[in-house]
Protein backbone atom coordinates (compact mmCIF):
# COMPACT_ATOMS: atom_id res chain seq x y z
CA UNK A 1 0.00 0.00 0.00
CA UNK A 2 1.34 3.43 -0.93
CA UNK A 3 0.07 6.51 0.84
CA UNK A 4 1.07 9.82 -0.76
CA UNK A 5 0.57 12.74 1.61
CA UNK A 6 -0.28 16.08 0.05
CA UNK A 7 0.57 19.70 0.86
CA UNK A 8 4.01 20.22 2.40
CA UNK A 9 4.12 16.63 3.64
CA UNK A 10 5.59 15.49 0.32
CA UNK A 11 6.48 12.03 1.52
CA UNK A 12 5.54 8.53 0.54
CA UNK A 13 4.90 5.81 3.11
CA UNK A 14 5.46 2.15 2.33
CA UNK A 15 4.27 -0.65 4.57
CA UNK A 16 7.62 -2.44 4.33
CA UNK A 17 11.05 -2.11 5.85
CA UNK A 18 14.09 -1.62 3.64
CA UNK A 19 15.45 -5.11 3.11
CA UNK A 20 13.07 -8.09 2.85
CA UNK A 21 14.78 -9.97 5.68
CA UNK A 22 14.21 -7.20 8.23
CA UNK A 23 10.63 -6.64 7.06
CA UNK A 24 9.80 -10.33 7.43
CA UNK A 25 11.52 -10.60 10.79
CA UNK A 26 9.64 -7.60 12.20
CA UNK A 27 6.31 -8.88 10.90
CA UNK A 28 6.93 -12.29 12.45
CA UNK A 29 7.76 -10.55 15.73
CA UNK A 30 4.34 -8.84 15.67
CA UNK A 31 5.26 -5.34 14.56
CA UNK A 32 3.85 -3.17 11.79
CA UNK A 33 6.81 -1.59 9.99
CA UNK A 34 6.22 1.48 7.85
CA UNK A 35 9.14 2.76 5.77
CA UNK A 36 9.12 6.49 5.17
CA UNK A 37 10.65 7.90 2.00
CA UNK A 38 11.85 11.33 3.10
CA UNK A 39 11.14 14.26 0.81
CA UNK A 40 13.31 14.11 -2.27
CA UNK A 41 14.10 10.43 -1.67
CA UNK A 42 12.61 7.18 -2.95
CA UNK A 43 9.06 7.56 -4.27
CA UNK A 44 8.48 10.89 -2.53
CA UNK A 45 8.17 14.11 -4.48
CA UNK A 46 11.11 16.45 -4.83
CA UNK A 47 10.54 19.74 -3.01
CA UNK A 48 9.64 22.46 -5.50
CA UNK A 49 11.51 25.02 -3.41
CA UNK A 50 14.49 22.74 -2.78
CA UNK A 51 13.97 22.86 0.99
CA UNK A 52 15.65 19.80 2.51
CA UNK A 53 16.56 21.45 5.79
CA UNK A 54 16.36 19.65 9.09
CA UNK A 55 13.28 21.67 10.00
CA UNK A 56 11.49 20.63 6.80
CA UNK A 57 12.29 16.95 7.39
CA UNK A 58 11.07 17.17 11.00
CA UNK A 59 7.84 18.86 9.86
CA UNK A 60 7.20 16.01 7.42
CA UNK A 61 7.86 13.39 10.09
CA UNK A 62 5.55 15.19 12.52
CA UNK A 63 2.80 15.19 9.91
CA UNK A 64 3.17 11.46 9.26
CA UNK A 65 3.26 10.54 12.95
CA UNK A 66 0.08 12.55 13.56
CA UNK A 67 -1.71 10.30 11.06
CA UNK A 68 -0.88 7.09 12.96
CA UNK A 69 -3.19 5.46 15.49
CA UNK A 70 -0.57 5.73 18.26
CA UNK A 71 2.95 7.09 18.74
CA UNK A 72 5.40 4.83 16.88
CA UNK A 73 8.90 3.66 17.58
CA UNK A 74 11.29 5.46 15.25
CA UNK A 75 14.16 3.64 13.57
CA UNK A 76 16.33 6.22 11.82
CA UNK A 77 19.51 5.63 9.86
CA UNK A 78 21.90 8.46 9.01
CA UNK A 79 19.74 11.42 7.88
CA UNK A 80 16.65 9.63 9.19
CA UNK A 81 18.30 9.30 12.57
CA UNK A 82 19.07 13.01 12.71
CA UNK A 83 15.46 13.78 11.82
CA UNK A 84 14.17 11.39 14.49
CA UNK A 85 16.54 12.78 17.12
CA UNK A 86 15.36 16.36 16.51
CA UNK A 87 11.68 15.43 16.35
CA UNK A 88 11.82 13.57 19.66
CA UNK A 89 14.25 15.81 21.52
CA UNK A 90 12.52 19.05 20.51
CA UNK A 91 8.95 17.74 20.35
CA UNK A 92 6.26 16.77 22.86
CA UNK A 93 7.03 13.95 25.32
CA UNK A 94 4.56 11.57 23.65
CA UNK A 95 5.93 12.03 20.11
CA UNK A 96 7.34 8.48 19.96
CA UNK A 97 7.59 5.41 22.16
CA UNK A 98 11.14 4.34 21.41
CA UNK A 99 14.10 5.43 19.30
CA UNK A 100 16.68 3.42 17.36
CA UNK A 101 19.54 5.45 15.89
CA UNK A 102 21.49 3.66 13.17
CA UNK A 103 25.07 4.92 12.89
CA UNK A 104 24.22 8.51 13.74
CA UNK A 105 24.98 10.43 16.92
CA UNK A 106 25.57 13.91 18.29
CA UNK A 107 29.30 13.80 17.54
CA UNK A 108 30.11 12.93 13.92
CA UNK A 109 33.59 12.31 12.55
CA UNK A 110 34.35 15.00 9.93
CA UNK A 111 36.41 12.65 7.76
CA UNK A 112 33.58 10.15 7.54
CA UNK A 113 30.97 12.82 6.84
CA UNK A 114 33.18 14.26 4.12
CA UNK A 115 33.61 10.82 2.53
CA UNK A 116 29.82 10.34 2.38
CA UNK A 117 29.30 13.78 0.85
CA UNK A 118 32.16 13.26 -1.60
CA UNK A 119 30.58 10.02 -2.79
CA UNK A 120 27.19 11.66 -3.20
CA UNK A 121 28.61 14.69 -4.99
CA UNK A 122 30.79 12.67 -7.34
CA UNK A 123 27.92 10.90 -9.09
CA UNK A 124 25.26 13.53 -9.67
CA UNK A 125 25.96 13.08 -13.39
CA UNK A 126 24.67 9.52 -13.19
CA UNK A 127 26.07 6.16 -14.27
CA UNK A 128 26.29 4.55 -17.68
CA UNK A 129 25.07 1.20 -16.32
CA UNK A 130 24.06 -0.62 -13.16
CA UNK A 131 27.39 -2.43 -13.29
CA UNK A 132 29.22 0.90 -13.14
CA UNK A 133 27.08 1.84 -10.15
CA UNK A 134 27.91 -1.41 -8.39
CA UNK A 135 31.64 -0.80 -8.92
CA UNK A 136 31.34 2.70 -7.42
CA UNK A 137 29.44 1.39 -4.40
CA UNK A 138 31.98 -1.39 -3.87
CA UNK A 139 34.84 1.11 -3.96
CA UNK A 140 33.08 3.34 -1.43
CA UNK A 141 31.89 0.53 0.84
CA UNK A 142 34.39 -2.37 0.99
CA UNK A 143 32.52 -3.79 4.02
CA UNK A 144 29.59 -4.85 1.84
CA UNK A 145 30.03 -8.57 1.23
CA UNK A 146 27.24 -8.90 -1.33
CA UNK A 147 28.29 -7.49 -4.69
CA UNK A 148 26.49 -7.04 -7.99
CA UNK A 149 23.51 -5.07 -9.22
CA UNK A 150 20.77 -6.80 -7.20
CA UNK A 151 18.68 -4.20 -5.41
CA UNK A 152 20.20 -1.20 -7.18
CA UNK A 153 17.13 -0.59 -9.35
CA UNK A 154 15.12 0.56 -6.34
CA UNK A 155 17.76 3.17 -5.56
CA UNK A 156 18.25 4.58 -9.04
CA UNK A 157 16.15 5.96 -11.88
CA UNK A 158 16.95 5.57 -15.57
CA UNK A 159 16.29 8.78 -17.48
CA UNK A 160 15.69 9.45 -21.14
CA UNK A 161 19.42 9.80 -21.77
CA UNK A 162 19.85 6.15 -20.77
CA UNK A 163 21.97 6.94 -17.70
CA UNK A 164 21.12 5.83 -14.17
CA UNK A 165 20.74 8.45 -11.45
CA UNK A 166 20.28 8.21 -7.68
CA UNK A 167 16.64 8.68 -6.73
CA UNK A 168 17.36 11.57 -4.35
CA UNK A 169 17.23 15.22 -5.35
CA UNK A 170 20.81 16.58 -5.83
CA UNK A 171 19.68 19.84 -4.23
CA UNK A 172 19.77 17.98 -0.93
CA UNK A 173 23.53 18.59 -0.95
CA UNK A 174 22.85 22.33 -0.63
CA UNK A 175 21.85 21.66 2.99
CA UNK A 176 24.73 19.35 3.84
CA UNK A 177 27.53 21.47 5.24
CA UNK A 178 31.09 20.48 6.06
CA UNK A 179 33.17 21.59 9.03
CA UNK A 180 35.68 20.34 11.56
CA UNK A 181 32.73 19.20 13.70
CA UNK A 182 31.27 16.99 10.98
CA UNK A 183 28.14 19.14 10.91
CA UNK A 184 26.36 17.36 8.05
CA UNK A 185 22.67 18.33 7.95
CA UNK A 186 22.21 19.62 11.52
CA UNK A 187 24.73 21.51 13.62
CA UNK A 188 26.33 19.66 16.51
CA UNK A 189 25.08 22.06 19.17
CA UNK A 190 21.51 21.45 18.10
CA UNK A 191 22.06 17.70 18.03
CA UNK A 192 23.40 17.80 21.58
CA UNK A 193 20.52 19.91 22.87
CA UNK A 194 18.00 17.60 21.24
CA UNK A 195 19.66 14.51 22.72
CA UNK A 196 19.21 15.90 26.23
CA UNK A 197 15.48 16.00 25.57
CA UNK A 198 15.24 12.30 24.71
CA UNK A 199 13.67 10.39 27.61
CA UNK A 200 12.24 7.34 25.84
CA UNK A 201 13.99 3.97 25.39
CA UNK A 202 16.88 4.50 22.99
CA UNK A 203 19.29 2.24 21.14
CA UNK A 204 22.30 3.26 19.06
CA UNK A 205 23.25 0.62 16.50
CA UNK A 206 26.74 1.53 15.29
CA UNK A 207 28.76 0.06 12.49
CA UNK A 208 31.86 -1.34 14.15
CA UNK A 209 33.99 -0.06 11.26
CA UNK A 210 32.06 3.17 10.74
CA UNK A 211 34.05 6.29 10.00
CA UNK A 212 31.00 8.50 10.68
CA UNK A 213 30.28 7.50 14.29
CA UNK A 214 33.32 6.51 16.34
CA UNK A 215 33.35 4.58 19.61
CA UNK A 216 34.05 7.90 21.35
CA UNK A 217 31.10 9.47 19.58
CA UNK A 218 28.86 6.66 20.78
CA UNK A 219 30.00 7.16 24.36
CA UNK A 220 29.37 10.90 24.10
CA UNK A 221 25.81 10.20 22.99
CA UNK A 222 25.34 7.99 26.03
CA UNK A 223 26.47 10.82 28.30
CA UNK A 224 23.67 12.97 26.86
CA UNK A 225 21.14 10.11 26.86
CA UNK A 226 22.28 8.10 29.92
CA UNK A 227 19.68 5.38 29.46
CA UNK A 228 20.67 4.76 25.82
CA UNK A 229 21.93 1.32 24.92
CA UNK A 230 24.85 0.83 22.53
CA UNK A 231 25.30 -2.04 20.07
CA UNK A 232 28.26 -2.35 17.71
CA UNK A 233 27.83 -4.41 14.54
CA UNK A 234 31.21 -5.82 13.65
CA UNK A 235 32.36 -5.81 10.01
CA UNK A 236 29.82 -3.10 9.17
CA UNK A 237 30.37 0.47 8.07
CA UNK A 238 28.00 3.43 7.99
CA UNK A 239 25.37 1.46 6.05
CA UNK A 240 24.83 -1.00 8.87
CA UNK A 241 21.58 -2.61 7.74
CA UNK A 242 22.94 -3.27 4.27
CA UNK A 243 26.29 -4.60 5.47
CA UNK A 244 25.06 -7.00 8.18
CA UNK A 245 21.28 -7.22 7.88
CA UNK A 246 20.78 -10.28 10.08
CA UNK A 247 22.83 -8.85 12.95
CA UNK A 248 21.10 -5.49 12.58
CA UNK A 249 17.64 -7.11 12.61
CA UNK A 250 18.47 -9.19 15.68
CA UNK A 251 19.66 -6.14 17.61
CA UNK A 252 16.57 -4.06 16.78
CA UNK A 253 14.09 -6.86 17.53
CA UNK A 254 15.80 -7.73 20.83
CA UNK A 255 15.63 -4.08 21.90
CA UNK A 256 11.98 -3.72 20.88
CA UNK A 257 10.90 -6.91 22.60
CA UNK A 258 12.34 -5.60 25.85
CA UNK A 259 11.20 -2.00 25.53
CA UNK A 260 8.12 -2.17 23.29
CA UNK A 261 6.45 -5.60 23.45
CA UNK A 262 4.18 -6.33 20.50
CA UNK A 263 1.99 -8.89 22.30
CA UNK A 264 -0.66 -6.54 23.65
CA UNK A 265 -1.09 -4.43 20.51
CA UNK A 266 0.29 -4.24 17.01
CA UNK A 267 2.98 -1.69 17.72
CA UNK A 268 4.01 0.54 14.83
CA UNK A 269 7.59 1.11 13.72
CA UNK A 270 8.33 4.05 11.47
CA UNK A 271 11.66 3.66 9.71
CA UNK A 272 13.55 6.51 8.08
Amino acid sequence: MMLHLSCYCMVAVRHTMPGPSTALRLAEAGYLAIALDARGHGDSQWAADGDYSGDALVADLTCVCASLHSPPALVGASMGGLTSLLAIGEGPPDFARALVLVDIATRLEPEGVARVLDFMSAHTHGFASLEETADAVAAYNPHRKVRGTAGLRKNLRQRDDGRWYWHWDPRFLDHATRSSAGESLVQQERREQAAQGVHIPTLLVRGGSSDVVSAEGARELQKLIPHAELFDVQDAGHMVAGDRNDVFSNAVIDFLRRKLPAVSERATLLTL
